[in-house]
């Protein structure tokens, strides 16, 4: 089934992984990349695709109701992926703004944009909208578990996929949306847990570690996400939820520790600071729906990827340099 796409936010992390898949897997897919390029968008990351013949690059901002509208007028789009969103927690402390108009605002323009041109929208959420879990419970969330998110980036995305719920039940507008835990693999903008803790060992500076260091996170590998959400958009139910999970839980203490051993670095660069606000001690998702009703699971085992991220970051000093220098703030630690 040939796809045209609109990916949005697609020089960032993530997005740039779901590109990459597309144009590598479906050899009539098209892909147009709008991404507003702040200081966690990199053209770098799509480089290799800037003169592919399947591929165009639109520099803009998912607010710009004038842009995303031409843009649907123009081209015969079948889907919109909106991987487009500030994401960072500690950001979200220090400033709301961006994140309520990014991550709500720019939802709702992109949402009213396919309801006019009747193409399917799919939405990237995130775990964090359910709140937090006991240490040591074995419970997980469903997508009917109630939302709970106790930060200003996750109440944003809480809001948006409220948004779209209620005005896809009141038009009919085709929906999907998927709710991911934590990513890792290449392209990661290193203010995220497992890459400023790769590049800070690197060059033999202090690892900051939250408070006790035992909150638990559920790890997935990013090109998994992006079947994911390949699988979704194309057999997906519209108006449905569906989690996104490797089902793989360890605690940050311990993963830090796991990559010191990769890395060959000493553990006594680990550093205890203060924790973070309203830090949630546990995510984890039941994703049985996705494997259920699409039949999907992870391919990356945990430590194959953590191998294999250490060893990308280890070979692009630059490419680390280089985005780091797009900010005048330095990367603080997160945990998604």
């Amino acid at each position: 089934m040939t796809k045209s796409w609109l990916v949005t936010g697609g020089a960032g992390f993530i997005g740039s992984h779901f590109i990459t898949m597309i144009l590598d897997t479906y050899p009539d897919d098209t892909v147009l990349c709008l991404d507003k390029l702040t200081y966690a968008g990199h053209l770098e990351t799509i480089a290799p695709f800037l003169r592919h013949p399947r591929f165009a690059f639109v520099l803009g901002d998912i607010t710009d109701g004038e842009l995303v509208e031409t843009l649907m007028s123009t081209r015969q789009f079948d889907a919109v992926v909106n991987f487009a969103a500030e994401s960072h927690v500690d950001r979200s402390l220090q400033n709301a703004d961006p994140f309520y108009k990014t991550n709500v605002e720019g939802v709702k323009v992109l949402f009213s944009a396919c309801e006019r041109h009747h193409v399917h929208f799919h939405h990237v959420s995130t775990d964090e909208v359910y709140g937090a879990l006991s240490l040591g419970s074995t419970h997980k969330f469903t997508e009917g578990s109630p939302l709970n998110p106790t930060s200003p980036y996750a109440k944003s995305k809480a809001l948006a996929d409220a948004y779209l719920i209620a005005q896809g039940e009141k038009t009919g507008q085709s929906f999907t949306i998927s709710r991911c835990s934590n990513n890792y693999g290449p392209y990661q903008y290193p203010e995220k847990l497992i890459p400023l803790m790769i590049t800070k060992a690197l060059r033999h500076e202090a690892l900051p570690i939250y408070g006790d260091g035992r909150y638990v996170r559920d790890w997935l590998y990013v090109r998994d996400h992006c079947t994911a959400i390949d699988l979704i958009v194309r057999h997906g139910q519209s108006g449905r939820l569906y989690n996104i999970s490797a089902n793989h839980e360890v605690d940050n203490l311990s993963l830090v520790k796991q990559l010191l051993g990769l890395l060959e670095k000493p553990e006594s660069l680990i550093t205890f600071v203060s924790d973070r606000l309203n830090h949630d001690r546990r995510y984890a998702l039941d994703a049985s729906r996705l494997k259920r009703e699409l039949g999907w699971k992870p391919q990356m085992p945990f430590d194959e990827g953590l191998k294999h991220t250490v060893a990308w970051y280890m070979a692009h000093s630059e490419w680390v340099k280089a985005v780091l220098a797009k900010t005048s703030t330095s990367p603080q630690q997160t945990l998604k």
